[in-house]
């Protein structure tokens, strides 16, 4: 059955591209995963906050060497993609990224985490504002989403500062380890 609108953004929009990387501040960016991330990868799953609304762990080093692996062949299907935001060293602190990505809508809802030792700083909101910057003015996407469970006050935080107004809740449309959670639902429009 043919669409009656043509497509908002054409097939390889992003993926015929390389995945850039993105500036935040001085001593702060966003670049694509690399395998040998791996270990600090691991390590933020390990973390007992990340696990309890990323509703994931990794049980080994394979698992996120293939975590890390997967985001270069999501780009080039242009369904997703993640940056790591890194520091001066070039050391992962935290991910950003794109999830759902809908050329045909100009959509994609995003995520984010910050490993604990870079919490309190600002740093998921300054990478959360970048990326939204360049969806909007490099890709062409019209809106992106997010959603984070009520209980998440942080991650409401994040969404606030970074300009993404609450639309409404979804009730109990997640599941965590914990039960059914209500879903804050937060968007930005270009």
């Amino acid at each position: 059955m043919p669409l009656l609108v043509a497509p908002a953004l054409p097939a390889g929009s992003l993926g015929a591209q390389e995945q850039p990387d993105l500036p935040v501040r001085p001593g702060l960016a966003l670049r694509p995963w690399r395998t040998d991330d791996a270990p600090t990868v691991r390590a933020a799953f390990d973390c007992p906050v990340i696990q309890r609304w990323h509703v994931r762990r990794l049980d080994s080093d394979d698992e996120a060497r293939s975590w890390t692996a997967q985001w270069a062949a999501r780009w080039h299907a242009e369904t997703d993609a993640s940056w790591a935001i890194v520091d001066a060293d070039d050391r992962p602190v935290g991910q950003v990224g794109l999830r759902g990505v809908l050329l045909t809508e100009a959509t994609a809802d995003v995520s984010y985490w910050v490993v604990p030792a870079a919490r309190g700083r600002g740093i998921a909101t300054l990478a959360l504002e970048t990326l939204t910057r360049w969806s909007f003015t490099r890709a062409g996407l019209h809106r992106l989403a997010l959603e984070h469970s009520t209980a998440n006050a942080a991650s409401c935080r994040v969404a606030a500062r970074a300009g993404f107004p609450v639309e409404g809740v979804r009730r109990e449309s997640v599941r965590h380890a914990d039960g059914w959670h209500d879903m804050h639902l937060h968007a930005r429009l270009a």
